[in-house]
């Protein structure tokens, strides 16, 4: 006993003196040169950061890119247990720039429905029928206000995507592909948006060129309900995409029509058109094939792109069928620092734009607007709503409810959770049975929030919102109200009265607070 209590303390001594002896003689880094073995310490609070910064260091309000009382919120949605907060709010309400706050109706013609689950099984569809507008075979309306943003089979992992698509499945919500093909695990009972993106992947030929043949066939053997084709995302606009040869499976080259092991790249364009006429064109092409809604998504920068789309659908012979705003702090999509944080507008500026161009023409009831980034919690996607979304898609958030932990090792392959990984064995953690009725959990608390405020506005769905019920505050200076800020006129975000009486039909039967008898008519 007494020999190994000696060796033991001999032997981490010759460790240290060791890993000193190394510290010295290497040039790499002049930290460890100087500061020998304790040096080590500041990478190991390097790496660890994120984790103290979550769980010891950082406020309830102060992380990014989702705060602590995000987090909560999602997850305690998500898990179905009590999500609301206590003695009032720690958001420095009168001292922050640009607060949103959403005015109340003290009467209006609906009531809020009572108790802390009451309405998650209300359904809250769409205002509008996509599609509709051009005539589109399988136009419909979407059942549900809130759907899964574009995140492809590759980014994360089968798990991940057999969870998801198993939540929409149970919530009644869209599942978008994103552009990495349409997977075994997309086949879980949730309907789907097909993403196309610049590499065509799922649906391109032996040479990488687009494929129609095989687009039809992918189509007409999935609960496809429309496409989308990508143009830019926020978080990377007008760079081009790259998985990694190591992430690039056997499974994943098949599904996607690549070869196994070799880097997999997304160019920055499209081969199939350069300019908006031909974009309408390939729009058109592709509906008429499939008798699918068409539609794109993209990133806003310069305003050029959205006008000339607009001249050219107010002619009436071409056009899609919805628009898919991502704002520039979207992130499901790895990329370097500077698209990230600096290249294009992040959603509250990018959308206003596109969505006015559209007004301005007499074009926005025509098309189904659809917004992402960063809009899965209820005080975004309100105003979303307000600035004349349709429908909101949510990326992050989802990832949240099925148990990301917000590490941001999600381009290294190392994500702890399993949910954005190509590692089996970290994969394997992540139980789609039990991650899909949670994410089924986070929409149906998120869209009865939103029901509880649109009727605590006054109005049956929160797609009946305005932006003139929405106020900013400005510090302790002035506040403007929402259509100011972006400089709205009167009815802009608004949806047509022919939409407006439809859902106000459909919504006829969600419940409302109130059990109190009507109080007897006075007589003098």
């Amino acid at each position: 006993m007494n020999r190994w209590a000696r060796a033991i303390p001999a032997a981490a001594l010759a460790g240290i003196a060791g890993l000193a002896a190394r510290d010295l003689r290497q040039r790499q880094h002049a930290l460890l040169r100087n500061f020998p073995v304790l040096g080590h310490a500041r990478y190991l609070l390097e790496a660890v950061g994120p984790e103290l910064r979550q769980y010891i260091v950082a406020g309830n309000d102060e992380e990014r890119p989702f705060s602590r009382d995000q987090r909560r919120w999602i997850y305690a949605s998500a898990k179905l247990e009590n999500n609301y907060f206590g003695f009032g709010t720690d958001n420095d309400v009168e001292h922050t720039e640009g607060y949103t706050i959403i005015k109340h109706r003290t009467f209006g013609d609906t009531a809020p429905p009572s108790g802390s689950h009451a309405g998650e099984e209300t359904p809250l569809p769409c205002a509008k029928v996509v599609g509709a507008a051009r005539g589109r075979r399988g136009a419909f309306r979407p059942a549900s206000l809130v759907n899964i943003s574009a995140m492809s089979f590759g980014s994360l992992s089968h798990t991940a995507i057999e969870a998801l698509n198993r939540g929409a499945a149970l919530a009644g919500c869209l599942h978008n592909t994103g552009e990495g093909g349409l997977s075994p695990y997309h086949r879980n009972g949730g309907e789907l948006v097909l993403q196309i993106g610049t590499g065509y992947f799922g649906c391109r030929d032996s040479r990488g060129r687009f494929d129609l043949d095989r687009l039809k066939d992918v189509v007409a053997g999935a609960p496809v309900r429309a496409i989308e084709i990508k143009l830019s995302q926020g978080a990377k606009p007008g760079l081009g995409g790259l998985l990694p040869g190591a992430k690039v499976t056997a499974e994943i080259a098949e599904i996607r029509g690549v070869e196994e092991g070799k880097d997999c790249v997304s160019p920055s364009r499209h081969a199939e058109f350069s300019d908006v006429d031909s974009l309408l064109d390939w729009v058109e092409l592709l509906a008429d094939a499939t008798g699918l809604p068409v539609g794109i998504k993209a990133a806003v920068g310069v305003m050029d792109f959205w006008d000339d789309l607009v001249a050219a659908m107010a002619r009436g012979d071409r056009g899609v069928d919805f628009v898919t705003v991502d704002g520039g702090e979207g992130g499901t999509g790895a990329a370097p620092m500077i698209f990230s944080d600096s290249v294009s507008l992040p959603f509250r500026f990018g959308f206003p734009r596109v969505y006015a161009a559209f007004a301005r023409a007499g074009l926005a009831d025509d098309v189904a607007f659809v917004g992402s980034g960063k809009l899965g919690l209820p005080d975004n996607a309100i105003v979303a709503l307000a600035l004349g979304c349709d429908l909101v898609n949510v990326g992050r958030e989802a990832m949240l409810s099925i148990g990301c932990i917000q590490a941001q090792k999600c381009h290294t392959d190392t994500c702890p959770t399993g949910v954005a990984t190509q590692n089996p064995w970290l994969a394997h953690g992540l139980d789609p049975a039990l991650k899909a009725v949670r994410y089924a959990n986070y929409v149906k608390t998120l869209r009865r929030d939103l029901l509880k405020v649109s009727e605590t506005c006054g109005v049956v769905h929160p797609g009946l919102i305005d932006a003139g019920d929405i106020e900013i505050l400005f510090a302790q200076r002035e506040t403007l109200s929402l259509r100011e800020l972006v400089g709205y006129q009167p009815g802009w975000g608004s949806v047509c009265e022919r939409d407006r009486e439809a859902i106000t039909a459909l919504m006829a039967g969600a419940p409302t607070g109130g059990s109190r008898p009507e109080s007897p008519t006075a007589t003098g």
